[in-house]
Order: structure tokens, then sequence, then C-alpha cells
């Protein structure tokens, strides 16, 4: 086996009951719920009982999927099972940057539920939204959407599926010409329209919080959403750019794959990224915990402690 990396999963995966199992079947996943209820109150309970529906707002969303995307990596790490890197999908790379040191549960989940109640109010600034482009190349969307003064092309995750954020009258518009030119469209689970200009009012709010921040330099590499490298420079200009930029997930992977990584662990709600991967590359193995059972599938599979 080459090189584990852990994926986190970001906004979208949330559901009810996420992270319960794992609670009561793993020590370390328990002591990271206790920590971050120490500072944000019953996050732990939002995740275990919420309805659909207030999980949906993103300043729920966002912290208690930070939650639940470290108690499965701390579970594995509990069970033996550690990342030679690591890379979250939008909120799961603070995520990835708590496990890989440079932030701790407490500061992470600050700055993640900052980042929510912040990235909460830009949404209701306009009506945004975002939608799952399949079946069209990069450059085909990039064409399309450039016909549309508000929206943009904004998560690119593998071959054939690419998001897009926009204005709402916009968005149906723009759906029906990916249709048109062969495409698919799906309606994303989100609150408005991330990764792109509508969320500059949140970057420009969380800057003084950011910068205050105590950030370390990771001790594993961190793979960048904005950049599809590793971290470097200035972690908090990297953070706060990630709010506005699109996502390079595709570039993402293939960079841990070329630096050996062979191996992934979907760690979080939902297995998304599972499929987004496994979309990537074939030569890899795929895993993904989000409660016990796949946690010992996992354990299993990657040789970790019984």
């Amino acid at each position: 086996m080459g090189k584990i990396g852990f994926v986190f999963a970001g906004q979208g995966a949330q559901y009810t009951g996420m992270g319960e199992s794992l609670s009561k079947c793993s020590g370390a996943a328990a002591e990271l719920f206790r920590k971050i209820d120490s500072v944000r109150p019953e996050t732990s309970k939002q995740c275990f009982k919420a309805d659909t529906e207030q999980l949906m707002k993103t300043d729920v969303t966002q912290p208690c999927v930070y939650a639940v995307d470290l108690a499965c990596a701390y579970a594995l790490k509990e069970r033996g099972i550690m990342a030679d890197a690591v890379a979250g999908y939008s909120l799961g790379e603070l995520a990835a940057l708590t496990f890989a040191g440079s932030l701790t549960p407490e500061e992470g989940v600050r700055l993640v539920s900052a980042r929510g109640a912040a990235m909460q109010r830009a949404s209701e600034l306009q009506e945004t939204g975002m939608m799952a482009v399949l079946k069209l190349d990069d450059d085909k969307v990039n064409e399309l959407a450039s016909k549309y003064s508000s929206v943009y092309p904004v998560n690119f995750n593998c071959k054939g599926q690419v998001s897009v954020a926009g204005v709402k009258d916009q968005l149906a518009d723009f759906g029906q010409a990916v249709k048109e030119n062969g495409g698919l469209v799906r309606i994303l689970e989100v609150a408005g329209g991330f990764h792109s200009p509508f969320m500059q009012s949140a970057a420009a709010e969380l800057k003084d919080i950011f910068e205050k921040a105590s950030v370390k330099e990771a001790e594993i590499p961190v793979y960048a959403n904005c950049t599809g490298e590793k971290y470097q420079g200035s972690y908090t200009d990297t953070m706060l750019r990630q709010i506005v930029s699109p996502i390079l997930w595709q570039k993402s992977i293939e960079n841990m794959i070329a630096d050996g990584v062979d191996t992934f662990i979907e760690v979080g709600p939902g297995s998304r990224l599972t499929k987004m991967i496994t979309r990537i590359s074939k030569d890899i193995t795929m895993l993904n915990v989000e409660n016990e059972e796949t946690l010992e599938l996992a354990v299993k599979t990657a040789g970790g402690k019984k």
C-alpha cells in the first residue's frame, strides 16, 4: 500500500443522525464531540437529532459537518489508521486543516461557525442557488455560463461534473441551455451561491476573525481547494480566498495521486466524495467512514487495529 489520504466531506452531505453511532463506539469521536460542544453547545445534539430543515441552514450545517468529519477522522486515528495527506471539500477544508494540526478543534469550530453564519448572511442578500451540471466538459460549461451575468462555474468535481452558482432566475435559463446542449442538471440542496462572487461580503466580514486566529503550519500536506496544490504561504489568506473561489477538486485529487496517495478514505457524512474520486481514477482504493459499520470495514481493509 502507498500513501493514505483522508478527504473531508462538505456542505450538502448532512443528514439527521450523522455521527451518533461513532460517538458510541469510539472514545476519540466522543471526546471530539465534547470539545466541540464546549465551544458551541448542543452541536452534537444537532448532528444526532436535528431535522432536515434545520440542518439545511448554513450556520448549522457547517459546524455540524465539521464536527462529524473530525469525529470520523479521529476514530480512524484511534484505530491506527493515519493520513499521509488530506484535503477537504469546501467547509471540509477547515476540518482537514484541524486534523493536520493547523488548528485546534476548538479554534476550528469557532472559525467554521463564524464562516457558516457569514455565508448564511451573504446568501440572504440575493436569491441565489447552485446546480450540478452533468455530462458536459468543463469548457462547455464555462462557455454556457459566460452568456449570463450572474452564473459562475464554481466546483470542478470530476470529469463530466461541474457545479455552478447563480441568481435563481438566471440558473433556470442556464439549466435549459445545458439540456439543449446534451447535459443534465440537478439542483443542489444548499442555501446560497457558494464559492462565487456572491460570497464577497462573507469573506470581508471574516477577514479580521480569521487573521486573529492561531493557525500553525500543517504537520502533513493539506491540498487547497482554490489552487489544487499543497497549502503554502499564508494559510489565512488561502482560507479566505477559498470562500469566493472555485473548488478545484479534480486537480487536488490528481495531485494527491501524483504525490503517491493510492488509498483515499472519505471521512464525514455520506459518500459524495467517494463517487467523485472513483470517477477521477480507477487505480486507487476508495473507502468512506461515517458510522460504526463503515469504520470497521475501513479498519479491516486498511490494516488498522481491531
